[in-house]
């Protein structure tokens, strides 16, 4: 359905510009969860918005490409080379976005019903009022919510309600790709697990593929069919979400890891990570997870591992496009370490 390449984003031009996201490439198959984990500032949101080309100033796209294939035997879409109108036509109609704090992504002074029904009316102007309204009915229905809460304010509805509100947006269009700015934060254990349900319940009724963002790896496990570990504005390792919960590679993946409850098993010793994540106007040299790493050794200062299959990652390796079956980006699960 989409297929990353080489994309980097930067905040600000010329030589104070700030690099976010740096060289990453995801493919995203159909019909398929692909989960986007890491802590706070590691640029999951970044990558979103920069793939959407919903950066606000002045974040830009520094290179890369973005290719949407539609499916339905038309040629495929550089989502980056759109024209504002082609742009119009793909966003919510062909991708949309479940906003992060949907306590704030709702508009406050308007009701709930006139906020469905703007969504459709501007990309579905033959409709008339009647059935937009209807269309909006149906909507709160698909996210368990009652139809005469269309006239209430975003303030009347709970935590749990709005951000359903959000996912029923989201999905007004019927989209091919929906992508999930961390849905669950601010709200509690049970009111994440009804949201989880629905839009689970949501997605294989509709059958549209999914980028779930969250820095909780804990959700993506029983949630995301592959799993993608951001550190430092660069994937560290990708992997079915299995493999990656049974045997992570990368240090930082099982620091993620053993940062929250074994869901199954005997109990086990939380052990966070040690210090901070880095600050991106300032990398350390080499792996940029080395100064919190226990298992660094002499290459991760010095140079940056590229992101490969498990025995390629070193300075010859082809850089990994997102599609295989497993990647890392560590001087750990390089072919020769002694040469690295």
């Amino acid at each position: 359905m989409l297929r990353i390449s080489g994309l980097s984003v930067d905040y600000g031009v010329g030589e104070r510009a700030v690099r976010a996201v740096s060289d990453v490439s995801l493919t995203l198959r159909r019909g398929e969860v692909l989960g986007l984990a890491g802590e706070s500032g590691s640029g999951k949101s970044t990558l979103a918005y920069g793939l959407t080309r919903l950066l606000a100033p002045p974040g830009v796209v520094a290179c890369g490409t973005v290719i949407y294939h539609p499916g339905d035997g038309s040629e495929p879409v550089d989502v980056l080379a759109l024209d504002h109108a082609g742009l119009r036509r793909f966003r919510w109609a062909q991708t949309s976005i479940v906003f992060q704090a949907a306590m704030n992504a709702l508009n406050p002074v308007d009701k709930i019903s006139a906020q469905l029904t703007d969504v459709i009316k501007a990309h579905r102007p033959d409709l008339d009022r009647a059935a937009r309204i209807a269309r909006a009915r149906e909507l709160l229905g698909l996210v368990g919510i009652p139809a005469d809460r269309l006239d209430s304010y975003p303030h009347q509805l709970s935590g749990g309600m709005r951000q359903r509100v959000m996912i029923g947006m989201a999905l007004a269009l019927e989209p091919r790709i929906v992508i999930m700015d961390e849905p669950t934060t601010a709200l509690d254990v049970v009111m994440q697990r009804q949201i989880l349900a629905v839009f689970t319940r949501l997605r294989k009724r509709l059958d549209f593929s999914v980028v779930f963002i969250t820095h909780d790896l804990s959700l993506l496990v029983e949630f995301a069919d592959r799993i993608a570990i951001m550190y430092g504005g660069r994937i560290v390792e990708e992997a079915p979400a299995a493999q990656i919960y049974r045997d992570p590679l990368h240090p930082y993946s099982d620091g993620l890891l053993h940062s929250f409850p074994a869901l199954r098993g005997p109990r086990r010793e939380l052990a966070g990570i040690p210090g901070s994540p880095p600050d991106p106007r300032s990398l350390p040299s080499g792996c940029a997870f080395h100064p919190r790493c226990p298992k660094a050794f002499d290459p991760c200062a010095r140079e940056v591992p590229i992101l490969g299959a498990p025995g390629e990652a070193g300075p010859g390796a082809a850089q990994g496009a997102g599609g295989g079956a497993r990647s890392v980006a560590c001087w750990l699960h390089t072919s020769d370490r002694s040469t690295a």
